[in-house]
Parts: structure tokens; sequence; C-alpha cells
């Protein structure tokens, strides 16, 4: 696949196929990616914690919000779950600041995953303490992001901003979820 064939197809998707099981591998191959991605100074200072058991993705999944611009949507219900989740922490005995490392690590697994047909969701809107205790996280460690992944189970377009200018996802009738994007012409000064 061509690099903007992954970008395009990497979408924050919120429902999967929650039956369809990820393996430890699977998981350790794509956090394989985050490793070899850039580090600000080289501190390499992420860890990662692992789930692809249902008993602990259960645990996780009541620690994270899920879509903000959906008001009445409390997230995915059972059966559209993540079948695995990715935690990305970061080692404060290493560094105090984590910058962007991140974000990078992340976007790396991300289009990781969606090369093996999978889909996933970048979640930093996280209950930290519930998820710290559920995990046994010890304190040295800042939760950064949650990644859910799991086969997606819905559709994500993007489409172009309407004539309002409104950057809001939205779902429609079908259970399209729609993502404008504004034009590149508005992104280059």
């Amino acid at each position: 696949m061509m690099l903007q064939e992954l970008v395009l197809k990497n979408r924050s998707y919120r429902r999967f196929e929650e039956s369809e099981r990820i393996s430890e591998e699977t998981l350790k191959e794509l956090v394989d990616l985050a490793r070899l991605s850039p580090s600000a100074a080289n501190l390499q200072p992420l860890r990662f914690v692992l789930s692809a058991d249902p008993d602990k993705n259960d645990r996780i999944f009541p620690c994270l919000a899920w879509a903000g611009y959906l008001n009445d949507w409390p997230g995915p219900s059972e059966g559209e779950r993540p079948a695995a989740y990715i935690v990305i922490l970061g080692d404060t005995s290493i560094v105090h600041s984590f910058g962007c490392d991140h974000g990078i690590a992340a976007q790396s697994i991300l289009l990781g995953a969606v090369e093996k047909g999978l889909g996933g969701c970048m979640i930093a809107s996280i209950k930290r303490a519930a998820l710290r205790q559920s995990l046994n996280i010890p304190e040295q460690y800042e939760v950064l992001l949650v990644l859910a992944l799991g086969r997606p189970r819905e559709k994500v377009v993007i489409e172009p901003l309407g004539p309002d200018g409104c950057i809001r996802y939205w779902r429609d009738e079908e259970g399209v979820h729609h993502v404008p994007k504004r034009p590149l012409e508005e992104l280059l000064l």
C-alpha cells in the first residue's frame, strides 16, 4: 500500500468486530514500529502495556471517553468494542516531558495496523487514575495515550467542510461517520 492510501484508511474508528481477536504477537509487531520511530534526543522514554485479553480489555474500556462531538453516544456497545489496546506510557525516570514522541509512536502503530487490515482510535480522554489502578501501573509511568484496535465495524468518510466551516464529525442515519477536513489551500500560508 502506498503511504497516502495508508493515511486515508487510518481513520479514528470507534466500532470494531470485537469477536475478531488480535494476537499479542501482532501487538508486539505494532509496538516494534513505534520502537523504530524517531524519538526526541533519542531518549526513547515510551513504554507500552498490551492487552488482547477480554478480561483486561474490560478493565480498560470504562477508563476511556469515546467521541467528544457525539454527545448522545456513550461509546461502542458490547460486540463493537476494541479487540485489543495498547497503552502508551512515558517513563519519568528518563524525562519528564514527552513532547510529541507518543504522537509519533501512535501514528506509526496505527499505520501499521491499517497495513494489517485493522483500524484504531487514538484516545487521550482517559480516566488516568482509574486506568493506573486497574492495570497496576507504577507511579514512575505517566499515562499518555490509549490506542483502541480491532477490525473496523463502521465506515468513516472524509468530506470537505460545509459552507458553515464546521469541523465537528458526525454520524448519519445509517451510522456512517463523517469527518470534515479543511482544504489544503486553507492550510498553506
